[in-house]
């Protein structure tokens, strides 16, 4: 892992080259994308069933492309049992987190007569895609379906790629079944998000897309946001862990690496006060890829992707975490807790040796959905909020209207809206 010297030279390159990976720099595929999103939209089952011949090489028609109840029950077969319990665990921890994120309606009524709130509803429904094959995560159906559940969203579908044999990852079924999913159609990629979003004989259009995907289905819900409500347009993983001499290598190490195995854009960045310790992480690292099962992916990760900075002192570092706006942000420190308290920008925060990265992605509670590529600086990770919508009320009296009137139509004549003022002074004249 390379060892560079933290200064403002070297965090604006790191920046400049993170930022290649944002699904923005993919443009060259956006033209290919758009097309599959209006084949769709125009053709909708035809052009699905297509696609799905094309690229995953199974045959889906309008009789099988949806999943069936004996399919979820032969999944549940086909996995482990103590993996099966494990997911319910993570299911009850990831709602039981996110029941502390709901909002009640609220009303507010003055001595004047009038009334303000907001109303709070659900969306109706809610589309997740969740990818296929070797990228099959179930982890991420939970994370995806949970917080829709206790937003109180009534339909939750899922699509998601099935193999040539026709059938879905036994882990994705069983994990929709734990989380709630009302309906599991077979079907991936770009063409997968233009169905949620247009709709066609066989899905559903819903209100909401949420879940990762590769970069085609990165820049499909790019293409279809604003006819559909999206999560956020990811890129690739990322971590960064802020460590001091008290820091563990063999642990730094090993949660740096835990992203990087990802895929080849994932980010792993150690930004550290001690130069003795990047390199015992260094050579922890070296030692891991003897004997990790993705270590190809792994080295390709960290020769593009993978950086050990040596700063001044712990303010520098902490600097430079803020500006880099980690997906992941692992703070290993004598007091982790004093140096979260200066943090502003990060998707997930994880203090101590202990708390290391895959907790968040399995288990703790707090949703692994995050910003990526900097946008930690402006963006959450998926909440509840991200499934509800709010409606403002109004209600002014006679009275409360008479005593502020004159104030309103004064300021819709000084924008130049006559009607919207004599909307007001026709009730007083």
């Amino acid at each position: 892992m390379r060892i560079i010297k933290l200064t403002e030279e070297t965090k604006q390159e790191l920046i400049n080259n993170l930022l290649k990976r944002s699904p923005s720099s993919y443009s060259e595929y956006e033209n290919t994308v758009a097309e599959i999103v209006n084949n769709v939209r125009t053709n909708k089952d035809k052009a699905l069933f297509e696609y799905t011949a094309k690229f995953d090489k199974a045959d889906i028609n309008a009789e099988n492309i949806r999943v069936t109840d004996a399919e979820i029950k032969e999944a549940y077969k086909a996995l482990d049992d103590d993996f099966i319990e494990v997911m319910k665990k993570s299911a009850e921890n990831i709602r039981v987190f996110h029941e502390k994120q709901k909002r009640n309606t609220w009303i507010d009524t003055k001595d004047d007569g009038s009334i303000l709130g907001q109303r709070i509803l659900p969306i109706e429904l809610s589309g997740v895609y969740v990818p296929g094959g070797k990228a099959a995560y179930p982890s991420s159906v939970l994370m995806n379906v949970v917080p829709a559940k206790v937003a109180g969203v009534q339909r939750i579908i899922m699509c998601t790629p099935p193999g040539k044999d026709g059938k879905v990852n036994p882990g994705t079924l069983v994990a929709a079944d734990i989380a709630g999913v009302t309906e599991v159609y077979k079907v991936g990629g770009a063409q997968a998000i233009a169905a949620m979003a247009f709709g066609t004989e066989s899905v559903p259009k819903v209100d909401k897309i949420t879940g990762p995907g590769n970069i085609f289905v990165a820049l499909a819900k790019k293409t279809c946001f604003g006819y559909v409500s999206i999560d956020s347009i990811a890129g690739p993983s990322e971590i960064l862990v802020i460590a001091d001499e008290t820091a563990n290598p063999k642990y730094v190490a090993a949660d740096l690496l835990s992203q990087a195995e990802h895929d080849e854009l994932a980010s792993a960045i150690l930004i550290t006060t001690s130069e003795k310790l990047a390199g015992e992480v260094s050579d922890e690292i070296s030692k891991f890829l003897e004997k990790l099962d993705r270590a190809e992916i792994i080295k390709k990760s960290l020769d593009n992707y993978g950086y050990a900075f040596v700063a001044e002192n712990l303010n520098d570092a902490i600097d430079a975490a803020n500006t880099i706006a980690s997906e992941h942000l692992e703070i290993i420190t004598a007091n982790p807790f004093e140096v979260m308290t200066k943090i502003k920008n990060a998707g997930a925060i994880f203090l101590g040796s202990y708390s290391s990265e895959p907790l968040g992605d399995y288990f703790a509670g707090p949703n692994h959905i995050l910003p990526t590529n900097g946008t930690a600086r402006f963006f959450s990770p998926l909440s509840v909020d991200d499934f509800v919508k709010k409606t403002s009320i109004i209600s002014y009296s006679e009275e409360a209207l008479r005593a502020v009137h004159k104030d309103i139509e004064l300021f819709a004549k000084k924008e130049g809206l006559t009607a919207h003022a004599n909307s007001i002074a026709v009730r007083f004249e």
